[in-house]
């Protein structure tokens, strides 16, 4: 077997994201590339320096992006070819850390973003991300099986973290939700009688319950409009809304409700967590809603509602 077809099995198994598998495989090719296209088991401690020293001052790329790449080296060596790399310290030229404050949105603004929005799935999926603190790629993924309207809750399987976690869902999603799974019914009967209607499941679970792919709870919540054919397995179903689609029409969104900050869905999950910060809620709850493994990742919006308190917002120009 060719080894980026070992580290994309690898991954696989570990249950990492597309994303992250892309990334992975992008870095090691880039590595191998870098060095002459040698073997990396014929490579190590000396060749990953000089590759991330490279990273850093010729190609002046970010903090994040070299240790993007570095992690994705140690998966390669400590994961595919057993080859550790503990203990080696490893000094390459390290890019200099930039430290992001979140962008934050006021209520007034998110309410204006979403109210830019026509009354569709689109908008919905911009509250559900709001009202849950949910990442762009979590709140596309939710299937039916995951909103418990008995205990009002939302259930996040296997998220960034790789811990599972329950979220208070808004009761203002009740109506909307409980409607677009009523559609989302509706059209997979029709699905199933035109030969379709099935929908992408996870590699173990697809395994151990080879029919549950056709069964309706394990449909998306946000589907696209057509059914479409999966790259991977060829196999044409309705999957769920791209993020690309989904950011396309935020854009628009925020350009029509004249919000002149940089936003993105993430922005909205960071919202999330200061607006809850600054209603009082304590930061250990905040942490386990937004599913962070750290309490640091956590404690920045502590900063960026310290900055935001009105005390700390003062200038000498207004005393003269």
């Amino acid at each position: 077997m060719k080894l980026l077809d070992r580290v994309a099995l690898k991954i696989k198994f570990l249950h990492y994201s597309e994303n992250t598998e892309l990334t992975y495989i992008y870095w090691i090719k880039k590595y191998i590339v870098f060095h002459g296209k040698r073997h990396p088991q014929e490579m190590g401690k000396v060749e990953i320096e000089i590759f991330l020293s490279h990273l850093a001052k010729e190609r002046n790329v970010s903090a994040a992006t070299q240790n993007q790449a570095f992690n994705a080296l140690l998966f390669l060596y400590n994961r595919v070819l057993g080859i550790s790399l503990e203990g080696e310290k490893i000094n390459a030229l390290r890019a200099k850390q930039r430290v992001h404050i979140p962008i934050v949105l006021s209520p007034n603004e998110v309410k204006s973003i979403i109210d830019s929005f026509p009354i569709n799935n689109y908008q919905l999926i911009l509250k559900t991300i709001y009202g849950c603190g949910l990442r762009l790629s979590e709140a596309l993924n939710l299937r039916i099986k995951d909103i418990d309207f008995s205990y009002n809750r939302l259930i996040i399987w296997d998220s960034k973290s790789l811990s599972d976690r329950t979220l208070p869902l808004p009761k203002e999603l009740f109506k909307p939700l409980k409607c677009i799974i009523n559609e989302n019914k509706n059209q997979h009967n029709i699905d199933i009688r035109n030969g379709f209607g099935s929908v992408e499941m996870p590699t173990a679970l697809a395994r151990k319950y080879p029919n549950a792919h056709m069964e309706f709870k394990w449909q998306y919540v946000f589907q696209m409009s057509n059914i479409s054919r999966h790259k991977k397995s060829g196999i044409y179903r309705r999957h769920h809304v791209l993020e690309s689609t989904f950011s396309r029409n935020l854009r628009t969104a925020v350009l029509k409700s004249q919000v002149n900050k940089k936003v993105t869905s993430h922005t909205f999950r960071h919202s999330y967590a200061t607006h809850l910060l600054q209603a009082g809620l304590d930061i250990r709850t905040i942490q386990e809603l937004l599913g962070h493994k750290r309490l640091e990742t956590t404690m920045i919006y502590t900063h960026v509602v310290k900055e935001l308190s009105e005390k700390n917002r003062f200038s000498p120009l207004d005393y003269l």
